[in-house]
């Protein structure tokens, strides 16, 4: 054995949800590595990335929590979000080169007739700078090779847009937005519709679905931190879970849930008629069994937490 091989660091088995302020330009998952690092957690996901560019709330998942970091990719998203009229860029972002630049000529009551164009449901063609795939490669591949490829506009949802200042050619504005929007391409259609283009200069995540910054912290301060108090700001496994009714089972019920079995939602008190995914807990201690889908008179387990087994 070579003497110089360093013993490996434990890692512990660590459950619950980080959430992290991401700083500038570094990459979702090496945040990721970095947290993971930290902790010494065995087991560490992100709930969708943010770009290099961006900043701001990136929930962590450790251990159990993992198993329900899918329910975030699927949730709202807020930004606050810088763009800057008058110029187009490759990227729709501060990385890319100047593609065109025109004259801003117009006032910021013309910029809230636009914004208002923009609410509710529209559709947004997906940029070239991005990781969806067309005949297994990236788009981001093929931009970087010059090439443009035909891309079908996608339906999302814009639930909120409101200009916070305007310092022409910088306007800073908020979004809520559903899944898959592209805040860039947002900045873009603005920006034509204003007949000047713009691109995005700034963009910083404030909330994920019911998550918010208000309890994030940074890098730098959980690597100053002492254990115990890295640990404190480890929200539970069902933060990821708030939206979700909640319903609670007697001992019998949460052992047969455990197991995996379809409970009758006549014999559980505080069961809703339909709901696509609710939250299960023991009634006697409050644990989290894990969440389940109710329907046609059944409790149909879907995702178990292991403590529950």
């Amino acid at each position: 054995m070579n003497g110089s091989t360093r013993p490996k660091i434990p890692r512990r088995m660590l459950d619950g949800v980080l959430l992290l302020d991401k700083p500038l330009g570094l990459s979702s998952n090496d945040a990721l590595i970095r947290a993971k690092k930290i902790y010494l957690a065995k087991k560490a996901g992100h709930t969708g990335t943010l770009d290099p560019l961006a900043t701001g709330l990136l929930p962590l998942c450790f251990g159990e929590a993992t198993k329900f970091s899918q329910d975030l990719l699927e949730a709202d998203k807020t930004y606050e979000a810088t763009m800057r009229l008058g110029v187009r860029t490759t990227t729709g972002d501060a990385e890319g080169e100047a593609l065109q630049t025109r004259d801003v000529t117009c006032d910021e009551a013309a910029i809230h007739a636009a914004m208002a164009q923009f609410r509710g449901d529209i559709a947004q063609i997906p940029p070239m700078y991005s990781a969806l795939k067309r005949d297994g490669k990236p788009l981001y591949e093929y931009a970087r090779a010059g090439q443009t490829v035909e891309r079908e506009a996608r339906n999302v949802t814009i639930h909120a847009l409101d200009l916070i200042a305007c310092a022409l050619p910088d306007v800073t504005f908020r979004v809520t937005c559903s899944k898959g929007t592209y805040v860039r391409t947002l900045a873009e259609d603005i920006g034509e519709m204003l007949g000047c283009g713009a691109h995005l200069v700034a963009l910083r995540r404030t909330g994920v679905g019911a998550l918010t910054l208000e309890h994030a912290v940074t890098l730098d301060a959980l690597a100053e931190a002492t254990p115990d108090t890295r640990d404190s700001w480890l929200q539970p496994v069902d933060a990821l879970l708030s939206t979700f009714p909640a319903v609670h089972l007697d001992a019998d019920a949460t052992r047969r849930f455990a197991q995996g079995q379809r409970l009758k939602l006549s014999d559980i008190a505080d069961a809703p008629a339909v709901a696509d995914r609710v939250r299960v807990y023991a009634l006697e201690d409050q644990r989290l069994l894990g969440v389940a889908r109710a329907g046609e008179g059944v409790l149909a387990p879907d995702r178990l937490v292991v403590s529950a087994a």
